[in-house]
């Protein structure tokens, strides 16, 4: 019986303007939409689609963050995760830490295949598949657009720079989704309603034994500077001229 463990993160629903705070100290959060990271809910669809199949048996969703993530689990478990972790910390850790605590629940859990999203679409990282796939000492098949399992090993499509290039990677493994491996489905109300009977587990970093280790800090967050305003130029000889001036071209 082949377990997947799905990895997702809270964060800002795409949809909401994220404004910084004025005195750059972080973004605004208070009253502010929150949501499973997209990414992320392509993993975990395709975690449910491999389970539909009778490829595997149990899938779990692990998340790290406030307490507040519950209600993001919660959602996954409405999608149709069987149960939930929740690794509760007070502040945000960076990929290294929150690699160190998936692994330890892997060490816990013992899922043959760990999905998530190839980033978060708040700090666009792209860093915590890889990580714990060096910290397992597993293969990884990253920003993956099709999964295929055949026996004890996955046949994966990536998408590169030069275009499709196909693996195929050991059992366990760690996947990382890319936005065209599959569209997640919608949660419905009666599947709202019964993830509140499904077990979601409240731990720790200190429970799990893991210290916070990141080594990268955050010192001043700034808004995108506003863009310029546009020239008109009437023919392609002005424009030449006009890019020549700015030095873009010689």
């Amino acid at each position: 019986m082949r377990k997947i463990m799905v990895c997702v993160k809270r964060v800002v629903d795409y949809n909401v303007r994220v404004r910084v705070k004025p005195d750059g100290t972080g973004v605004v959060l208070d009253g502010v939409k929150m949501s499973v990271n997209p990414f992320d809910d392509i993993a975990l669809e395709e975690a449910l689609r491999i389970r539909e199949r009778g490829e595997a048996g149990e899938v779990i969703t692990v998340s790290i963050g406030p307490d507040e993530a519950q209600q993001q689990l919660r959602t996954t478990l409405a999608m149709g995760a069987d149960r939930s972790i929740l690794v509760k910390t007070a502040q945000p850790v960076g990929p290294l830490t929150a690699a160190k605590a998936i692994l330890a629940v892997i060490k816990r859990e013992g899922p043959e295949i760990v999905i998530l999203g190839k980033q978060a679409i708040d700090d666009d990282n792209a860093q915590t598949g890889q990580l714990v796939a060096a910290l397992w000492d597993r293969p990884q098949a990253t920003f993956a657009s099709k999964v295929e399992i055949k026996g004890t090993m996955l046949t994966v499509t990536r998408e590169v720079d030069a275009g499709l290039e196909t693996i195929e990677v050991d059992l366990p493994a760690v996947i990382t989704t890319d936005l065209r491996l599959n569209e997640p489905r919608y949660v419905k109300l009666p599947d709202i309603m019964k993830a509140k009977k499904k077990p979601l587990e409240v731990t720790d970093l200190a429970a799990l034994g893991v210290a916070e280790s990141d080594t990268v800090k955050v010192l001043k967050y700034e808004p995108p500077k506003p863009r310029a305003k546009g020239v008109m130029v009437k023919d392609v000889a002005e424009l030449v001229a006009a890019l020549k001036s700015k030095g873009l071209v010689s």
